[in-house]
């Protein structure tokens, strides 16, 4: 795919979030809806074609751990707070090159994971589980060789200890098993289809009325030395 081609010409091992939802996109994996912008003209722009509430973030294949430097502002409401936000995030992140990404809040009580890895022995493997800020705690995940069936998915899904999470709970609609599905055999594709594709991480995979949504995700390149 072009993005990956493009970030493997600059020598990159990474893609930014932005481009990495580009490549869940082209793969049919439901994502938010977001605009790249790199000055407050954009900004007003993206603010009103998306509407509010919006999330801000630092958009960089430079920047990992965005939550823990302040480069993600939630629940912006007017253009004042946009700003405001805008501003913060621009000056905590000086000259990396990259830009500011206005993103739909997403808000939802589940919140799962799911990826691909590469394996040395056994190739891309596609991972599925409990997400969140708790993910590594839990360590609820389970494991499958790619390419998948729909019967591998399926059953990958229910793998998890915690699957009732995705029943009608809590007057909560059920997830949508199916659209998992569909997600966890794409993730293995984007695998076989792209050898440079080292690991694809999306976390949170938010359940958002039973329909799973990434709200972020990071796609690791294997750059040929």
């Amino acid at each position: 795919m072009k993005v990956i081609q493009e970030a493997l010409g600059q020598g990159r091992n990474a893609l930014s979030e932005y481009e990495s939802k580009k490549l869940l996109y082209a793969y049919d994996i439901p994502v938010t809806r977001e605009i790249l912008v790199s000055d407050e003209s954009e900004l007003i722009e993206a603010c009103n074609e998306i509407g509010y509430p919006l999330v801000l973030k630092a958009c960089s294949p430079q920047i990992a751990h965005k939550s823990e430097r302040g480069l993600i502002h939630t629940d912006v409401r007017t253009h004042e707070e946009a700003l405001s936000a805008f501003r913060d995030i621009s000056m905590k992140i000086g000259g990396v090159p990259g830009g500011i990404l206005v993103q739909e809040m997403v808000e939802g009580k589940r919140e799962l994971v799911a990826g691909m890895t590469r394996d040395p022995q056994f190739g891309p493997c596609v991972m599925f589980g409990l997400g969140g800020i708790f993910t590594e705690i839990l360590n609820d995940v389970t494991f499958r060789i790619a390419p998948l069936t729909r019967s591998d998915a399926r059953l990958m899904i229910r793998d998890i200890r915690g699957a009732k999470i995705l029943d009608a709970v809590r007057g909560m609609e059920p997830a949508d098993e199916e659209l998992l599905a569909d997600i966890l055999i794409n993730l293995g594709r984007i695998g076989m289809e792209n050898d440079a594709v080292k690991e694809v991480d999306i976390n949170p995979l938010i359940l958002v009325g039973g329909r799973p949504v990434a709200v972020d995700s990071l796609v690791v390149l294997d750059v040929a030395d």
